[in-house]
């Protein structure tokens, strides 16, 4: 187009120019910024202030609404209780034990003596276990403040317990009075039930001469074991 094109002014021309200098001089690209480095204070706070956000309207929950759990404590079986609920409900299935106390009456124990007896066919190495503690008791029951017939009982019913759940040691605590009269009984009926292997006076650590540790025949062993 000519500079002296009739049909254009001289302010379109003008014009016109400027923008074909616009089209053929492309405009500069912009540098990209980088973005600022954060100090590490600043990102812990933005993180801060996202948690807050995102904790927005949530409660905290009440302990009223938290179960306790307790760790249950395996305690003594009371030989009162057990003489008292043969005592209601008849006597236990007991293999017809009979205990006699003949043997104690003539062979009273010294209040400090240490029990000891094993059948002649037990291994040395067990009956060594069952003195050191070695082996663990099933369950355990004190005869403070019983009567001797209360004792008797007793002493059967918790053997019976352990041969119903197949479990071979218990523990009897006896005490050591001045005169051992529980101490003595327990001594002869125990040589006398058919299902005692051994039993011994107890580590110092587990009541020393006032318990035995009792060794029984484990229930399949026994001929009325029932399957």
């Amino acid at each position: 187009m000519s500079k002296h094109d009739s049909s254009l002014s001289k302010d379109q021309y003008n014009l016109l120019k400027s923008l074909k200098k616009q089209i053929s001089t492309p405009s500069p690209k912009a540098e990209p910024v980088a973005p600022a480095e954060k100090t590490p204070e600043q990102e812990q706070q933005e993180d801060l202030d996202f948690f807050r956000k995102q904790m927005q309207g949530v409660q905290k929950m009440s302990a009223g609404n938290i179960a306790k759990v307790e760790k249950s404590i395996k305690k003594k079986p009371d030989a009162q209780i057990l003489a008292k609920r043969a005592s209601a409900v008849g006597p236990m299935e007991t293999d017809d034990a009979q205990l006699s106390d003949t043997q104690a009456m003539l062979n009273p124990v010294a209040s400090q003596a240490i029990l000891s007896y094993r059948i002649a066919t037990l291994q040395h190495r067990v009956f060594e276990d069952l003195k050191a503690g070695n082996l663990r008791w099933f369950e355990a029951v004190d005869l403070h403040g019983c009567t001797v017939e209360d004792a008797r009982s007793a002493v059967l019913q918790i053997i019976q317990m352990a041969k119903d759940e197949n479990q071979n040691v218990i523990k009897i605590v006896h005490g050591k009075g001045p005169q051992a009269i529980l101490k003595t009984h327990v001594n002869s009926w125990l040589r006398q039930h058919r299902d005692v292997l051994a039993f011994v006076s107890a580590p110092e650590t587990q009541g020393g001469t006032g318990a035995v540790l009792v060794l029984l025949k484990r229930a399949e062993k026994n001929p009325k074991f029932k399957q």
